[in-house]
Formats: C-alpha cells, sequence, structure tokens
C-alpha cells in the first residue's frame, strides 16, 4: 500500500509529479528565506537547494513523462474510482 501515492488501495492519493511539485514550490520558499544570510553554512545550504531544486525538476519532468506514457497507452487512471492499475500487480 502507498502512503503519498495513489492506487488501488490509496484511491485519494496524488501523482508523484504533483508531490514533487509541491516540495519543489516549499523547497524554493526556504531558498527564498536564506538567500541574504551571508554566513557560509547559510550558503553551503543554499547551494545545495538549489542543486535539490535541480534534480526535483528532472524528478517531475520524468512523472510527467511516465503519465503520458500511460494516459497515451492505457487511458486515464481510475485508481480514484477504485479501478485496478494501469500496470503492475494489484496491493
Amino acid at each position: 500500500m502507498t502512503r503519498f501515492l495513489a492506487s488501488d488501495t490509496n484511491p485519494e492519493g496524488f501523482r508523484m509529479e504533483d508531490i514533487l511539485t509541491a516540495l519543489r514550490t516549499d523547497l524554493i520558499k526556504r531558498c527564498e528565506r536564506i538567500a541574504e544570510d551571508h554566513r557560509p553554512e547559510a550558503h553551503h545550504v543554499l547551494e545545495n537547494n538549489i542543486r535539490i531544486l535541480g534534480l526535483l525538476t528532472e524528478a517531475i519532468q520524468l512523472a510527467e513523462e511516465s503519465t503520458r506514457h500511460l494516459q497515451k497507452s492505457f487511458g486515464p487512471s481510475k485508481a480514484s474510482e477504485g479501478g485496478a492499475p494501469r500496470i503492475g500487480k494489484e496491493d
């Protein structure tokens, strides 16, 4: 059973790209708060966060591409209706 992602056992879950986008938005807000802090520690954290933002963006693009591929191949997800998964086996 998935905790956050939509599935046959969690029809109210989220799409991966939506979770990653929300996380990226939160991280951007955090970066804005520390951008004017000129201590070395703040610079280090900001640089790491900027790198993480790039990785999150890549992950979002991959998740969106997977969703497009599944929709093209199998149609819309039926998870919110309690339907069977489009690929894989049921939980």
